[in-house]
């Protein structure tokens, strides 16, 4: 079973993001620090848990990198990447969850969790409102491949493969050629040797073993 965050301040999700933008980084988000945001009503406490849940901060209220990335130019798609971590068992039933009905979404929510219907109609608006904050059209694909590193949301590499080679390599082919497009999500914390391993073992799984003659 999955415990997904929900806050019964949907409206306010908006409100909160737009404040970690603008206003400086806190050594942890608290109840207190909300309420120097102007998140006074008690309700608002239950925002730390929807931040936690996408990445923005740690099991303790830490602030993440992904925080720090949110406040940058691409914050939509740094969400998007967040969002897909954090509801990544719902991505795995729709990959196309942002885009999905409010009923399709109670229907996974529900099979996943033990909540009751009120519960779960404030998970879905909770998700439909981080979603509004979202930009899915560059965020990551969860069959993209990506580095152990925390949050992974700058892109630092698209490499594409030449056409397939046809089934005889020495006479000409009347298949169609395939193209793929293969887009890397790094990690700034990353360092040079985990980079030099991921192309390593992207050249060993594309283009497979080096043969001698």
């Amino acid at each position: 079973m999955v415990d997904y965050a929900y806050t019964t301040v949907t409206g306010k999700i908006k409100e909160l993001l737009a404040k970690i933008r603008t206003t400086g980084v806190p050594a942890k988000l608290t109840v207190a620090h909300l309420k120097t945001l102007g998140f006074t009503s008690s309700n608002d406490a239950t925002l730390i848990g929807v931040m936690k849940f996408v990445g923005l901060i740690d099991a303790s209220g830490i602030p993440t990198s992904m925080w720090n990335e949110y406040r940058g130019a691409h914050h939509k798609t740094v969400l998007a990447n967040g969002i897909r971590t954090g509801y990544a068992d719902l991505f795995a039933v729709y990959p196309d969850a942002y885009s999905r009905q409010n009923s399709e979404l109670t229907h996974v929510f529900s099979t996943s969790s033990s909540a009751g219907s009120q519960v779960i109609g404030k998970t879905v608006q909770t998700f439909k409102a981080l979603v509004e904050e979202a930009d899915f059209s560059t965020a990551s694909a969860p069959t993209e491949t990506t580095l152990p590193a925390g949050p992974l949301h700058t892109p630092a590499a698209r490499a594409a493969t030449p056409a397939a080679a046809p089934n005889n390599p020495t006479g000409p082919s009347n298949g169609p050629e395939v193209h793929i497009d293969i887009q890397i999500h790094i990690s700034p914390d990353s360092s040079h040797e985990q980079i030099d391993k991921i192309f390593a073992s992207m050249a060993k799984h594309l283009y497979g073993p080096k043969t001698v003659s």
